[in-house]
This record gives structure tokens, sequence and C-alpha cells, in this order.
């Protein structure tokens, strides 16, 4: 190895489940937390493209989370974020998303590729022997992946927790045995979880967490774990002396920590600001409206007429404009909430954000340029009405063109989420408003 090379060392699990709705995420959060308050420095990370969860796991560990994805993110910056990690953590939890195995790639290939062990949490409610046979099904199913403990979650009982531990097959061992309590319980709604910032006494809620799964057990720490990796080199200074007008509030807040870091390292300054509250734009060049919930704060952004205008003005001044699902939703002309009512938005582009009361649309895509290709997300349950012609699409990891992506001067926006550092000069180019180049692979 040169002498770029990250070395650490840490106890480190990807806390799993055999599917989604086990309670992964608030045992992966309250045993952050139960290390944390013991004296050790943990560290988390999520499985996938999620912006929900890390929100809650940052609360619970104090420390900030990155997303780590095979694909996304590719394979280098998971096993660098993991190693550098391990310099100073004394934990490392990689919350999983969907069951151990689901997905291409899956948590289990990101825990067989940064070699941690699986710690499978399995919701034990209306079971009992059967437990066993669940665990040795996700233990023995790949012959690379390690499995040594399991967690039983919504345990009814001390005599229940027994009866799953005598079911377990050799090699296997129960880490604890969670009861049922209401503090490992967060409301969600329809994109996942409800925004960290919204729940009120999240930290109190937390600490009981902790203390349950303490007196469940669950205070002995994970295997330790060796982990090295390659340094990245630093990204070009492509977007040196740029100001970027980042929306960031309760109606947008889907930002991967990994995007702004990106932007700030190629020599943007980041000025945060909210489309809610504030009345005016802070001194941008550029402007990133994101993801996030603008369905749930229709009537805030719509009477909001300062707000509105700045942000006119901006585009009238041709100033480019990055607007990501929620931020394309916001920029039409009006949006109809899941209630059916109407209310006005930017104008950026004509046309209509409409509410569909279920899923419109999932999974990973990217889109390919001369200047790259972006790797990243859909995840939506709105329409669009326009009359707009897309500039190009998304494409499928299948290859059937995903979501469309619209191209008016400056202003690009899509329903893709994209992970900037999979593309930094492509991500650059947007920012400073350059002309976009699209493969034939991302032509309409």
């Amino acid at each position: 190895m040169t002498d770029s090379t990250i070395r650490g060392e840490a106890h480190a699990a990807l806390i799993t489940a055999p599917g989604s709705g086990q309670g992964k995420s608030m045992v992966t959060a309250a045993l952050a937390r139960l290390h944390r308050n013991a004296g050790r420095r943990v560290r988390v990370f999520k499985h996938g493209p999620d912006y929900l969860d890390p929100m809650v796991q940052e609360v619970a560990s104090g420390q900030p989370v990155y997303q780590l994805h095979p694909w996304m993110t590719g394979e280098a910056e998971c096993r660098w974020r993991l190693a550098e990690a391990a310099r100073d953590a004394d934990l490392i939890l990689v919350e999983g998303s969907m069951g151990l195995f689901d997905g291409d790639p899956s948590s289990a290939d990101l825990a067989i590729l940064a070699g941690l062990p699986a710690l499978p949490v399995i919701d034990a409610r209306g079971m009992a022997q059967t437990f066993g046979a669940v665990a040795l099904g996700l233990a023995s199913y790949h012959p690379e992946l390690a499995v040594h403990d399991v967690i039983a979650n919504r345990v009814g009982s001390p005599r229940h927790g027994e009866m799953l531990r005598g079911s377990l097959p050799p090699g296997v061992a129960l880490l604890g045995a969670v009861p049922r309590h209401e503090a490992l319980s967060v409301p969600d709604r329809h994109l996942g979880l409800v925004q960290a910032g919204e729940l009120d006494d999240l930290d109190a809620q937390l600490d009981t967490a902790a203390e349950v799964l303490k007196e469940a057990g669950l205070d002995r720490l994970p295997a330790r774990v060796s982990l090295s990796a390659e340094a990245p080199e630093p990204p070009p200074r492509l977007l040196e002396g740029v100001r970027i007008g980042v929306a960031r509030d309760a109606a947008f807040a889907f930002l991967y920590r990994a995007n702004l870091d990106l932007l700030a390292a190629m020599g943007a300054e980041l000025r945060f600001f909210s489309p809610l509250a504030d009345r005016e734009l802070p001194g941008c060049d550029a402007l990133w409206l994101p993801g996030g919930y603008p369905e749930l704060h229709a009537a805030r952004l719509a009477a909001n007429a300062a707000m509105r205008s700045a942000i006119r003005a901006h585009r009238a001044a041709d100033r480019p404009i990055l607007a990501e699902c929620g931020g394309l939703m916001a920029s039409m002309e009006a949006l109809v909430d899941g209630e059916g009512s109407e209310y006005a938005m930017l104008g950026l582009l004509p046309g209509t954000a409409r509410m569909a009361g279920k899923l419109s649309a999932l999974g990973l895509q990217s889109l390919a340029t001369d200047t790259g290709e972006l790797r990243g997300h859909t995840y939506h349950h709105s329409l669009l009405e326009t009359p707009l012609t897309p500039a190009a699409h998304a494409r499928r990891l299948a290859g059937s063109p995903g979501e469309p992506v619209y191209v008016e001067g400056r202003l690009v926006a899509s329903y893709f989420h994209g992970y900037f550092p999979s593309a930094p000069a492509l991500a650059a180019a947007i920012f400073r408003g350059e002309p976009l180049r699209f493969t034939p692979m991302g032509k309409e």
C-alpha cells in the first residue's frame, strides 16, 4: 500500500433486517446513543439513497452521517469513508436498507465489500422457534457474509426472549432481546420517517431508547474490524469564488452532506436560506432548490410573495438554478397538495405538480453527459403536468428511460436526485450555468 493509504480499526457492524419495517432504524439510533452516552465516539453511515434516516442518526450519534452505496457513491468511496471513520471512532454502525439481500447492490454486498459483520434486527412478534430458522437463513445464505449475532426486536416478555435465544443455531448468538417500547418508534409519512427537526424531544426519546437497549443487554460491542483504503484525490477547484444559495428548511431538507462537502471543496461559498421564512435571497451567483416536502408547506410558500419575487428575479437575470424533486415541484406555476388544494408556486416553469396519493417513481438512476455520468435516485409521490419537452431523461439501472430532465436556459430541473461526487465536473457545470451536452444514453 502507498503512503496515501488510510488505515483504522474500530468495532463495527452493518445493522440490517430480513425486510423493511423490522425496526432497524431506531435500533441503530438507540445503539448509537447508548454507546455515545457511554463515552464512546460513534460514527453512523447509511446504505443507499436516503435523506430521512440519516437525520435521526446524526442526532443520535452527534456526528455527521454519510451515505454508502457501491454503485451510487462508488466502491472506493465506501472503503475510504469507513477507513477514515475508523481512524478516530470507537464504534462504526452502518444502517442497511430494506432486507439484507434486497436490491443490487444490497446491504449484504456493502458488508462483504467493506469486511463488516452483519447484525440482523429481527421482529420477533408472533414468532417462537422460527426465529432461529430466520437467523440461520440470514447467516448461511452467502458464504462471504459474516453474521455472529442477531437482535430480537419487539419481544413480548423475558420468557419469550429466552425461547428465541434457545432457537438459535450454533455460531449465532442473541446480542439482546428488545421489548416493545414507545421510545423505539418514530412516526412516518409518505416519503419515510418524519424529519428529525420536526420531532419534539427527540434527544430525550433517544436517551430512553438507549436505556431500553442497555437493559436488554445490547451494550456489548460488536467485533473489531480493521479497515484500509486509498485516500481520494482532492477535487479540482471548478467553483472557485462561486456563491451558491442553498434552500434549507422544513420544506427543502433533502441534502446529502457529501454534495455540500464537494461544492465547498471545489471552491464554492454556500449560503443557506429558508424559502419559508426569509424574504430575500442571500447574495448568490447560483441557486439550489433541493428536494423535501413543499407539499406540506405549500400555503407558507405561496404566502411568501417576497421570496417568490426574489427567486423570479434571480431567474430573470439568467443565473443558474438547480431544482431537484421538491425543488422542481416548487418551480412550477402551481402545486396541488394531498387534500386537493392548489397553491401558487414560483412560476419558473409552466405547469402543475400534483400529489398522486401513491408512489410514482422509485429507484436508482443516472444522467449521462459529455462532462460525466451523475448517479443518484428518484423517489416521489407527485406527478408533473407540463407542456415542456424534456432535454433528456435519466436512465434506470436496467437501461430504460427514467426521470425527465428539463433545461430552460440556465435552469436545470428534474425529479432526479444527483449524488454530486459521482460527477464533480458536471455538478460544477450546472452551478456555473454552462451548457449541458447529453450523451445518447441521456438524450430524449
